[in-house]
């Protein structure tokens, strides 16, 4: 029996996957807690917030993070592939990161002035008043630009599977990030001004990443015209499809804005703070699975082996996920407080739709880091003709229907995320045997 454990205590797939394990179980713990700290945040927000005031926080942070997807356009994610092939040069990966920051300056302007007019149309749509208006643009303003060279920062610490340390960095910026949320919400609580306090922790994060970047990577360096070009060539591929699944992304919440009311774009916000959790399972895979994914040799024979059992996996943690709220939809829901305790029905729905988004954007984020990319024009096609299609079929003007219609995109984008990642596999180890 000894002699059995000894061998497979040696054996080098056993010691890599201990490794392996070890590492997401790390990553997958200190992320809990940064979650927890988030969704408490998210929590207090939903209780001591007004509800209309929650409804414009809402459609806030939803801008937020479609300015944030326009401002990258998959600048990071060409830094993340270009960076996968030179990761062991301290230089080159600095270069590599430095042009990337340059880029995305560059594009976080035209966000800014896409955005803007559409959220101070939604704004005015809900009843805020023009000065309520221009306080929560001017508020939104300031989290835009910190938050804009958080992802390519991480580039070098995840890819030398630094990741201790770019937690511990979020970690702090979570805990300050509640401590003036609390603040704000019992001196202030006005939605801008949680906006506004909320993006002040992520000033600290950027200086820390800085300095935990230069450790890996000389990013003080001028951008490379050569690089640029490469990384120019990947997001002329992938920024149609950004641009439309910025959109296609935040659905529920358009729907619901246009068609729905006050109350229910603050449900629908509400839920979303909930799904929230997942995204430490999302948070583990981007910083420990992907990056390794990126790093893989062109002609690694397990890639295709190793991309299926990460669907595999995938499948199994949102079947328990759903399975969970299916069981305990009262108590998941008791959370939120009494406003929102008769919505068990859609907290399913929610799930099922955010578990969808879950695996589509992994398997995404997999090829998309190997520098693939699906063309736009069939990609944005399909998606809206699904669009299309369930929005005749559903009723969009209620909270239930708009939910099925996020379900039905998620179910589609899977599928085709899935059978390009494995046609690519296919092809690639195809053409280097």
């Amino acid at each position: 029996m000894n002699t059995v454990v000894q061998r497979l205590t040696s054996n080098k797939y056993y010691i890599k996957s201990a490794a392996l394990g070890k590492l997401a179980f790390i990553t997958g713990s200190i992320q809990s807690i940064i979650s927890a700290l988030s969704l408490l945040s998210g929590v207090l927000i939903i209780r001591l917030l007004p509800t209309k005031e929650y409804a414009l926080y809402t459609l806030i942070n939803t801008t937020l993070g479609t300015m944030l997807i326009l401002a990258d356009g998959g600048i990071t994610t060409g830094v993340l592939a270009q960076g996968g092939q030179v990761w062991q040069s301290k230089e080159k990966l600095g270069l590599v990161i430095a042009t990337g920051l340059d880029l995305r300056k560059k594009f976080a302007i035209g966000s800014l002035l896409l955005a803007t007019p559409t959220l101070l149309y939604l704004l005015r749509l809900h009843g805020a008043s023009w000065l309520m208006s221009g306080l929560l643009i001017l508020a939104l303003v300031p989290a835009f630009i910190t938050s804009l060279s958080d992802g390519l920062l991480q580039v070098a610490p995840k890819l030398k599977q630094d990741i201790t340390s770019v937690q511990k960095n979020e970690l702090g910026a979570n805990v300050g990030r509640l401590i003036i949320v609390v603040l704000v919400l019992f001196t202030f609580p006005l939605a801008f001004m949680i906006i506004l306090a909320a993006g002040i922790p992520q000033i600290w994060v950027n200086l820390r990443l800085r300095k935990i970047s230069a450790g890996y990577a000389e990013i003080n360096q001028y951008p490379d015209p050569a690089i640029r070009k490469e990384i120019l060539t990947f997001v002329k591929r992938i920024l149609p499809y950004s641009i439309y699944y910025c959109v296609s992304s935040q659905t529920t919440i358009w729907l619901i804005s246009v068609f729905g009311n006050t109350t229910s774009l603050a449900q629908v916000g509400a839920l979303g703070r909930l799904t929230m959790v997942l995204s430490i399972f999302t948070t583990v895979f981007g910083m420990v699975i992907t990056p390794r994914f990126a790093r893989l040799e062109k002609n690694s024979k397990d890639m295709l082996r190793k991309f299926l059992a990460i669907q595999a996996l995938l499948f199994a943690f949102s079947a328990c996920v759903v399975g969970i709220v299916y069981l305990f939809p009262t108590q998941i829901l008791w959370v939120l407080g009494k406003g929102y305790a008769g919505l068990r029905t859609e907290l399913l729905l929610s799930v099922i739709s955010s578990c969808g988004a879950l695996i589509a954007g992994i398997s995404y984020s997999l090829y998309t880091s190997r520098g693939w990319a699906i063309k736009p024009l069939i990609a944005i096609s399909i998606n809206i003709a699904t669009t299309i299609l369930a929005a005749v079929v559903l009723n969009i003007k209620t909270l239930r229907g708009v939910l099925f219609l996020g379900i039905s995109i998620e179910v589609v984008q899977i599928v085709m995320n899935i059978l390009f990642a494995v046609i690519k596999i296919k092809r690639t180890l195809k053409n280097n045997q």
